[in-house]
């Protein structure tokens, strides 16, 4: 901790004419942790946020009339301004339910402890199944289509991963909100060019 709040201070001191104001973290965990290092004294008013909520601040949002989502709200939820399934349906539309239970992945748990990872997974894959029926029933994904499980945590998305293969033929798919998003909104290549553009000149090079 010590060591990070040290490279932000040489970052603050760096590119002070920036005046950074704002922190994005796109973790829960991350976000509990930062919280401790006194963004205020290091940026001056610099706030912390999670990506989801700066996005829905932006009045970034997906076009309305999508299909229907599941949702994970993790553990360690980053979305703090406010009740998380208010911020996901404005983010992605009405047609999101909320998919109880944690996922099993637990941060390292499901490497350290498999044993009881799994014992979780039997009870959220019921909820899983229990959705996508309610999604399927409800009409907003069709019978053949993929079912999208959207989550706003790293550790949540490589837990729920795991499930695609179990449930109905694979038909489960999880990402995070934010990838949704930028596939929607800039298309199925936004990563690699974004990528492309960052190494254009479109990003800081600053060494620290």
């Amino acid at each position: 901790i010590t060591d990070n709040r040290v490279l932000f201070h040489r970052v603050a001191n760096t590119l002070n004419y920036l005046d950074i104001k704002t922190v994005v973290v796109s973790c829960g965990t991350c976000y509990d942790q930062l919280q401790g290092y006194q963004f205020d004294k290091i940026f001056p008013g610099c706030r912390i946020i999670d990506i989801h909520e700066y996005l829905l601040e932006k009045g970034i949002t997906l076009p309305t009339g999508q299909g229907g989502y599941l949702y994970h709200d993790p553990c360690h939820s980053p979305m703090k301004l406010q009740e998380p399934m208010k911020t996901v349906k404005a983010l992605v539309g009405d047609n999101v339910l909320e998919s109880k239970r944690c996922c099993g992945e637990s941060g390292t748990l499901g490497v350290t402890r498999p044993d009881i990872s799994t014992q979780i997974r039997f009870r959220k894959e019921e909820e899983l199944l229990k959705g996508e029926a309610a999604l399927r029933a409800a009409g907003t994904v069709g019978a053949q289509d993929n079912v999208k499980i959207l989550t706003s945590c790293p550790s949540c998305l490589q837990g729920l991963t795991r499930y695609g293969d179990d449930l109905n033929n694979g038909l489960l798919e999880a990402d995070y909100i934010v990838v949704e998003m930028a596939r929607q909104i800039l298309g199925e290549d936004w990563l690699p060019t974004y990528v492309a553009k960052a190494n254009e000149g479109g990003i800081e090079r600053v060494l620290v």
